[in-house]
């Protein structure tokens, strides 16, 4: 089943329904605490524990904790910001019968620290004793948060001011937030766990994390009978003959992936060198934006862009590759060749088509939304929506978008990936898995997905040819967990 993200108004609205159908409040809080709790047993020893109470909700979850692992014989005592003000926290603290004092912590007064000062939906910058721990505690520090890390917004998974705490551990219910799965954000909060407090399903939702729950259902395995031509036609477009790697890349991607008939698209003088260096994959010349589109016809899904050279050419290329009407994958030079005129390539696009920029593409193709928006989430959906296609903004919480809203983060992301050439390989798999009939955000996810997870395979020295080899090691586990 797909995980889905929930913005903090999202899990607000979640709780108020629950409220509205009978759960009342200390309802939710006990449970959260106790499942907090739990957690917290489950990774620490029993240890010095110092739980930071806040005066709201979040803070009311600690007193719960405090008094869930002091039971447990913990010697825990909770540290309190402020009195409670929320008639569920003032509940909650009447329970707990253990120390309490002033917040005065110091870096190693406690064994561990239980952050419960502010969650997901602060609205101020933390001042005060809240700042001061921000401001003092080392990166290192065994600190568990709860909801988030005190600071960070929950929508964006950046503080809110200057700073926020930072966790070993996150701790938080029913749903990830954005500030869970976004980069920043998961350099804050460390491990995140999600804990079940028995909340309901609120709706579809619009965002997801991507996982094989997502797409799973709909991927294109081969039927018993399937043939070559049945698996789906993927073309690679070639530059000239000192840049022809990357379309090889793109091009071994997809026939790893699955696609059935593979070609490489070369300019005349570029025939030779990839003809010395294929095998499987077949190869084509064209010479002229016409004949490029003759030679195209028949596939179901084009790459180009990888070292396709940056200018009015490849512009006229994929102007001829969007008459065919097969799905193009627009990648790395076709996307700057745009640069100057965005409009332009947008108006060639249909929402089978994907393109996969990095941050520094993203910005020349869309420039300034990134840096408008709070967060890679809302810039890469406004993008799509712009674009008319599906758009794949690369990181390590690469985000696909959709141009009806949807949207997917990538939570596998490997340190690995960060190789030249290993986007072309992406791109090759996004266009195996269209060319199989995959529909196009759900093998944009896809492919992400492998491509990280194959990066992951491997490890350490990892470089771009390796990857389409990897791909089907993650493929059969992929295909054992269907049958199981």
């Amino acid at each position: 089943m797909p995980r889905q993200i929930m913005t903090v108004a999202e899990m607000t609205a979640a709780d108020r329904a629950a409220a509205e159908a009978g759960t009342p409040t200390i309802v939710l809080m006990e449970r959260a605490g106790r499942a907090a709790a739990e957690v917290i047993r489950e990774r620490y020893a029993r240890c010095p524990t110092v739980v930071w109470c806040g005066p709201g909700d979040n803070g009311g979850d600690g007193y719960v904790i405090a008094r869930h692992l002091r039971r447990r014989g913990w010697p825990v005592r909770v540290e309190a910001l402020a009195p409670p003000a929320s008639p569920a926290a003032q509940w909650a603290a009447g329970r707990w019968k253990g120390e309490t004092g002033p917040l005065v912590s110091e870096p190693g007064s406690a064994a561990l620290y239980v952050d419960c000062l502010f969650g997901a939906g602060l609205s101020r910058p933390l001042d005060g004793e809240a700042d001061r721990l921000a401001r003092i505690m080392p990166g290192a520090a065994r600190i568990v948060a709860v909801d988030v890390p005190s600071g960070l917004v929950g929508d964006t998974g950046r503080p809110l001011g200057e700073r926020s705490l930072k966790a070993q551990l996150t701790v938080t219910f029913h749903r990830r937030k954005p500030a869970h799965v976004l980069a920043a954000g998961r350099a804050a909060c460390g491990e995140v766990v999600v804990a079940d407090i028995g909340l309901e399903e609120m709706g579809q939702g619009r965002l997801f994390e991507n996982d094989p729950g997502l797409w799973a259902e709909r991927f294109p395995w081969p039927a018993a009978d399937a043939h070559k031509h049945a698996r789906g036609r993927m073309m690679a477009v070639s530059g000239e003959a000192w840049n022809t790697g990357a379309a090889r890349l793109a091009a071994r991607g997809a026939l790893r992936i699955g696609a059935g008939v593979v070609t490489v698209l070369s300019p005349p003088g570029a025939l030779a060198v990839n003809a010395s260096h294929l095998e499987a994959v077949m190869l084509a010349p064209f010479e002229s934006e016409f004949d490029l589109q003759t030679r195209a016809e028949k596939a179901d899904a084009v790459v180009i862009g990888p070292a396709a050279g940056v200018g009015e050419a490849t512009m006229r290329h994929v102007f001829a590759l969007a008459r065919n009407g097969a799905a193009l994958v627009v990648d790395a030079d076709a996307l700057t060749s745009f640069a100057d005129d965005p409009a332009a390539l947008f108006s060639a696009l249909d929402r089978d088509d994907v393109l996969t920029p990095h941050p520094g593409e993203f910005e020349r193709i869309f420039p300034g939304l990134l840096a408008a928006s709070p967060e890679r989430i809302t810039a890469a959906r406004e993008a799509a929506r712009r674009a008319g296609a599906v758009v794949l903004l690369k990181g390590s919480d690469t985000v696909v978008a959709a141009p009806d809203g949807r949207a997917a983060v990538g939570l596998n992301g490997a340190p690995w990936l960060a190789t030249a050439g290993a986007g072309d390989v992406l791109a090759g798999f996004i266009a195996g898995l269209i060319a199989q009939g995959m529909e196009s955000f759900e093998a944009a996810c896809a492919a992400a997905w492998i491509h990280a997870e194959a990066g992951a395979v491997h490890g350490p020295g990892l470089i771009a040819e390796d990857l389409p080899g990897l791909a089907p090691s993650v493929l059969r586990k992929l295909w054992e967990a269907r049958e199981r």
